[in-house]
Parts: C-alpha cells; sequence; structure tokens
C-alpha cells in the first residue's frame, strides 16, 4: 500500500496477524546446551531475565586464531535458526580458555 503524509510518499506492508503472533520463549538452559554441543569441552554460561534477550559466556579452544565476528558465527551456528525467532537477541562473550584464564586473574 502506498501512502503520503505531509507531502512524503511512503510505502507500507500489510501482514497478516499471525505474522505478529510471538515465538515460544527459550530456556537459558537449553541454550548452553545447544551451544555445548556445537564445541568440544566448552565452558557455557547464559542468563537471561526475560527468557527472550540473552547473554552468553562461551569459552572455548575452537576460538584461537578467530576474529571475533567469526567467534560469534560460531555460535550462532550451534543455534541456527532460534537467532532472530524464539531468541530475539543475543549478547556473546566468546574467548579461548588463555583469554579466560587472563580476564579471571588465573595465571
Amino acid at each position: 500500500m502506498i501512502g503520503r503524509w505531509d507531502g512524503v510518499y511512503f510505502a507500507v506492508t500489510l501482514r497478516s496477524p499471525e505474522h505478529y503472533v510471538q515465538s515460544p520463549n527459550m530456556d537459558p538452559e537449553e541454550i548452553r546446551r545447544l551451544i555445548e554441543a556445537g564445541f568440544s569441552d566448552a565452558i557455557v554460561e547464559v542468563t537471561s531475565e526475560d527468557n527472550t534477550h540473552f547473554e552468553a559466556l562461551v569459552v572455548a579452544a575452537e576460538f584461537g586464531g578467530e576474529r571475533p565476528l567469526a567467534r560469534h558465527q560460531l555460535v550462532y551456528k550451534c543455534l541456527g535458526t532460534l537467532v532472530g525467532n524464539e531468541i530475539h537477541a543475543l549478547s556473546i562473550t566468546a574467548l579461548t580458555p588463555d583469554e579466560w584464564r587472563e580476564r579471571s586473574g588465573e595465571s
């Protein structure tokens, strides 16, 4: 549908009500299990206050030599199509074991 407001034309996409039905919420524990399944011997912690917006700490040797974007992509790969659907937002901290030890003050 094309509309006009204050002399400016704009396009509007009308969608059926089913489009706006929310997906079921995810549980942080379920997300943790999915991420752990994609890595060997990873430390994974996932938290959420509303089961829609999540924070994940992932410590995995597979991140060695990878840039932050590639690390995030490895985590997203574990979650597949859940990201952007059941998982509305995911903040990721992705570290190697050495980086984690350095941050936590261990030698």
